[in-house]
């Protein structure tokens, strides 16, 4: 299959590129072939995200957006920023880039599904439950990529319902998978887009969706903690979203540069909700849903460059949150219409290697000029809890963001984990079963699903090295900061082993990032599996 532009990733960035371009191509009354391909059965199902919206980015994609039925429709009536400590709550002044003021409390999955819709409408071909699993290459330049097999069991066999992959060839190729993206850091790698940048980080955030009754519920109330549950040396925060009809969004993300491998982020949100100013807001509440998102929360300084031979990079897959704002949804979305914008001239001007302007085009706009205000804010909290606190004050309400200064990210998340010897095992509360529970009861609200007989998507490079060192000396952290049970620490004869249950994933891609041996790699699974968040 032959396209104009192929879009991998039906995200925010995604699908405001292949938006963008649509409308371009009408305006000028002529027609392009715009593919997407989803690796989620659905548009939406493997979209995780707290999600404070602002929902500038979106009118300067469809202005009319309100009367098109986009499900963006409580605005945020009350912001709180609350220093906890074991049993209190203390009001901390909010700065300026947490004041949500004329921002929406959304589902991004829910706003992906519409934006899809509005992509068909243009003539853009969307086609759900295919990962691309390989990318092709001609004379050193990216050409298309090559979508996953289906129907291959467990030994590499073909079964009776086998399909094998797609070659889905185009002019340019739009990497738009999110955070940590697994052709995303293959291109990273083959062409040092990273040269001369400081390094990644990232955090994983953790969510759930309850249903709470009316006298707790307060439309828009939006609530950021920081401090208790955790440590003074693990960077995060909790949060607290109210939406439409009774649902609240709870969640915490905790930075992956944690050091103790007794550290479990699902387990400091269980602890979270127990807060006595926190607890009774789930009284005589439902969870609905519960999933799981690693995020790239090195700023400005870690993007990499944004164009490679044949393509470029969208969305958070490139860096595009603003971590200080916990939000990267409207500059995903914005660096999708630069790209468009991009894609459009090198597509007229004879297909050029390279699609030229687009990296320098996003530095100079909104999306660049943000990430530049808030650049230091989370690379100070690396000098300790109150270190960054204070700066993060400083720079907000002194600096306003413009520091003659740039601090950088000089290690890898993976290499911050510490041997279990300095640390004692953290003895989390026993589940309740009414606002705290077991991880596998949360897993399956998460509706995620992936056929058993295939082959795992969880590789272990060397399995004796992972043996040996990381329980050895780190006592098996995947089986801790996994928020989805993938990762069991079983024993057999007084000898400890490891056992992936890959049918557990969520694609959060903590393990490939948090992995102190970086042995363990996340690749893609059959198309259509993966978690299925319905309003998350």
């Amino acid at each position: 299959m032959e396209f104009d532009v192929i879009i991998v990733g039906a995200g925010p960035a995604g699908l405001a590129t292949a938006i963008r371009l649509a409308q371009l191509a009408g305006k000028n009354n002529s027609q392009l072939n715009i593919c997407v391909l989803e690796k989620g059965f659905e548009v939406g199902a493997h979209i995780l995200s707290g999600a404070i919206f602002e929902a500038a980015a979106l009118t300067e994609l469809i202005p009319d957006w309100q009367k098109r039925g986009a499900p963006v429709i409580t605005p945020v009536t009350k912001d709180k920023f609350l220093f906890l400590t074991k049993k209190h709550a203390i009001p901390l002044p909010i700065p300026n880039y947490l004041n949500n003021k004329n921002n929406y409390v959304i589902s991004l999955a829910n706003l992906c599904r519409w934006l899809a819709k509005q992509a068909e409408e243009l003539g853009v071909q969307i086609f759900p439950g295919f990962s691309a699993n390989n990318l092709i290459y001609e004379n050193n330049k990216i050409v298309g990529v090559t979508t996953g097999e289906f129907g291959i069991n467990k030994n590499g066999e073909h079964k009776t319902n086998y399909q094998p992959s797609m070659q889905i060839r185009a002019s340019y190729t739009v990497l738009a998978e999110g955070a940590r993206g697994f052709l995303t850091e293959q291109i990273i790698e083959k062409f040092n887009l990273r040269k001369n940048v400081a390094n990644q980080t990232y955090g994983l955030g953790i969510k759930e969706l309850w249903k709470i009754p009316d006298t707790q519920y307060i439309p828009g109330l939006v609530t950021h903690t920081v401090g208790w549950p955790l440590t003074q040396d693990t960077y995060g925060g909790g949060f607290i979203y109210h939406l439409e009809n009774n649902l609240v969004s709870i969640g915490m993300i905790i930075g992956l540069d944690y050091k103790n491998p007794y550290l479990s982020p699902y387990q400091e949100l269980q602890r979270f909700k127990l807060h006595p100013k926190i607890k009774p807001l789930f009284a005589n509440a439902e969870r609905i849903n519960y999933g799981a998102r690693a995020l790239n929360e090195g700023g400005l300084q870690s993007m990499p460059q944004l164009t490679f031979p044949g393509g470029l990079l969208v969305g958070c897959g490139a860096g595009m949150l603003n971590v200080a704002k916990i939000k990267g949804s409207h500059n995903a979305m914005r660096s999708g219409i630069i790209a468009a914008d991009a894609l459009l001239i090198a597509l007229k001007n004879s297909k050029p290697k390279y699609v030229h302007g687009y990296h320098a085009k996003l530095t100079n706009s909104k999306v660049g000029h943000e990430l530049y205000l808030t650049r230091n804010i989370r690379p100070a909290f690396h000098y300790g809890f109150w270190a960054g606190l204070t700066y993060a004050a400083f720079d907000s309400f002194i600096l306003r963001g413009k520091a003659p200064w740039t601090f950088k990210v000089k290690f890898n998340d993976h290499k911050k984990l510490q041997p279990i010897n300095n640390f004692k095992l953290i003895n989390y509360p026993k589940p309740d079963n009414k606002i705290t529970f077991d991880l596998m009861t949360s897993v399956n609200l998460s509706g995620t699903n992936h056929l058993e007989d295939q082959p795992a998507h969880l590789k272990l490079l060397d399995p004796e090295l992972q043996k040996i060192k990381n329980w050895e000396i780190f006592g098996g952290p995947e089986q801790h900061y996994c928020p989805a049970g993938v990762y069991e620490i079983l024993n057999k004869d007084d000898n400890p082993y490891l056992q992936i249950n890959a049918q557990n994933c969520l694609h959060c891609k903590a393990c490939d990032i948090k992995d102190p041996l970086q042995n363990i790699k996340w690749t893609p699974p059959e198309g259509g599996g993966g978690p299925n968040y319905t309003s998350m």
